[in-house]
C-alpha cells in the first residue's frame, strides 16, 4: 500500500513542527525518516498512524484520503521504542493480543490465531519462547516480538519507532540486518524512524533526510551519502572538514589551491563558497607540491581497520581530521609532530548563497 502526504503542517503552541511537508512512501518499500531530535520526524510518524492530528493537509493510503480515519480504520502496525509489551502476559498471549481482542464478528477462531501466532513467532524466530514472559527476554528479543505483535493484525502499513533505540550496538546491528531481512521476505510498506546515520544508510531502500520540520533530501541511500542537497545533509551523515573558498567557472579555489570540478558551474555563478571533505576522502603524502593544506599531526587514534590522524593547519592553526587505512598508514610512517601535505579526493561544494555545486 502506498502513503501520500500532501501539504502537511502541525504546530505544538507557537512552535512549527511540520512545515507544509508532503512526500510519498512507495507500495512495498522501506523508508527510514532520519533526523536529529525535534526536526518532525515522530509526529510525521504518528499522524500517518493516526495517533496524532494535523493541523492542516492530507493523508492518502493507496490513493484514498486516510486523514479522518481511527487509528484502528488504517489498518497500521506500529512498533516502539520501548517494546510496550504486557508484562504479566506470556510471549504468546502478547502477540496474539491484537487478534483476541477483535469483535466477535471478525476475530478469528483459537486455533486460526495459534496457527497465525506461531507462524510470526517462527518468522521472527522465537517460536521456543512462546510460553516465556517479557522480563525473561533480552531486548532484541522483546523488540522482535513487538515487531511479531505488529504484525499479528495483518496491517497494510508497518511503522517503527525508533525500534532499535534502546538496545546496545551489538545488538542494534544484528537486528538492523535482521530487519532488512525480514522486509526482503515479506514485502510490507514501512517506516522507520531513526537518529541514527549508519542505520538509515543500511537498512532502508530510501531515506528522507528531516531538519526543523521540512525535508532536506529524499533519495536512496548512496545518492543522499555521495550527493548531499545542503551542507545540513553533508554535515548530518557524518564527520566533514569545512573549508572556505570561492568557486570560479569549472574549478573550486581554496588559497593558493585550485580543484576541478566535476562539470562547468556557470548556471549557479560564481562566488564565495564552503567546502566538505568527509576524512576518509582526504589523502596525506610527505610530498610537497601542489596541496590543499600543510598541517603538523598531532594526535593518532586506531579504530579498528582505520587510522584517525588529526593535523594542525599550518597558518590558520585549524584542526584537520584525516582516516586513513592501516596500509597507507604504515606506508607514511607518522610519527607525533611530522609535517605532511593534503590533497582532496573528494569534495562537496556549496556556494555561500545556497546553491549545490
Amino acid at each position: 500500500m502506498s502513503i501520500e502526504i500532501r501539504n502537511l503542517r502541525k504546530t505544538f503552541g507557537q512552535f512549527d513542527v511540520l512545515k507544509e511537508l508532503s512526500l510519498t512512501v512507495e507500495s512495498g518499500e522501506l523508508l527510514a525518516l532520519l533526523g536529529p531530535s525535534g526536526c518532525g520526524k515522530t509526529t510525521l510518524l504518528r499522524i500517518i498512524a493516526g495517533l496524532e492530528t494535523a493541523d492542516a493537509g492530507q493523508v492518502l493510503f493507496h490513493g484514498e484520503d486516510a486523514t479522518q480515519r481511527t487509528v484502528s480504520e488504517r489498518q497500521v502496525g506500529f512498533v516502539f521504542q520501548h517494546y510496550a509489551l504486557f508484562r504479566h502476559m506470556t510471549v504468546f498471549d502478547n502477540v496474539a493480543f491484537g487478534l483476541s481482542v477483535r469483535p466477535r464478528a471478525s476475530r478469528p477462531s483459537k486455533q486460526e490465531i495459534r496457527e497465525r501466532v506461531m507462524r510470526l513467532l517462527k518468522l521472527v524466530q522465537l517460536d521456543w519462547l512462546a510460553d516465556a514472559y517479557p522480563d525473561q527476554l533480552s531486548g532484541g528479543q522483546r523488540q522482535r516480538i513487538a515487531l511479531a505483535r505488529s504484525l499479528a493484525v495483518e496491517p497494510s502499513v508497518l511503522l517503527l519507532d525508533e525500534p532499535f533505540g534502546a538496545l546496545d550496538a551489538k545488538v542494534r546491528k544484528d537486528l538492523r540486518r535482521w530487519l532488512r531481512q525480514l522486509h526482503d521476505d515479506i514485502h510490507l510498506t514501512s517506516v522507520f524512524v531513526t537518529h541514527d546515520q549508519e542505520e538509515a544508510l543500511e537498512v532502508s531502500d530510501r531515506v528522507v533526510v528531516m531538519n526543523r520540520g521540512v525535508i532536506e533530501q529524499v533519495g536512496r541511500p548512496e545518492e543522499i551519502y555521495e550527493h548531499p542537497a545542503s551542507p545540513f545533509v553533508t554535515q548530518f551523515l557524518g564527520d566533514v572538514n569545512l573549508f572556505h573558498g570561492r568557486v570560479n567557472v569549472n574549478q573550486v579555489e581554496i588559497g593558493d589551491y585550485a580543484h576541478p570540478l566535476d562539470s562547468p558551474v556557470s548556471h549557479h555563478g560564481n562566488g564565495d563558497a564552503s567546502i566538505y571533505i568527509r576524512p576518509h576522502d582526504l589523502a596525506l603524502s610527505r610530498e610537497p607540491g601542489q596541496a590543499l593544506a600543510t598541517g603538523t599531526v598531532e594526535h593518532i587514534h586506531t579504530v579498528g581497520p582505520i587510522v584517525r590522524v588529526e593535523l594542525r593547519r599550518q597558518g590558520s592553526g585549524d584542526l584537520i581530521d584525516a582516516a586513513l587505512t592501516r596500509d597507507d598508514y604504515q606506508t607514511l610512517r607518522l610519527m607525533l609532530g611530522d609535517t605532511v601535505y593534503v590533497r582532496p579526493r573528494k569534495l562537496a561544494v556549496f556556494l555561500d548563497d545556497g546553491a549545490n555545486i
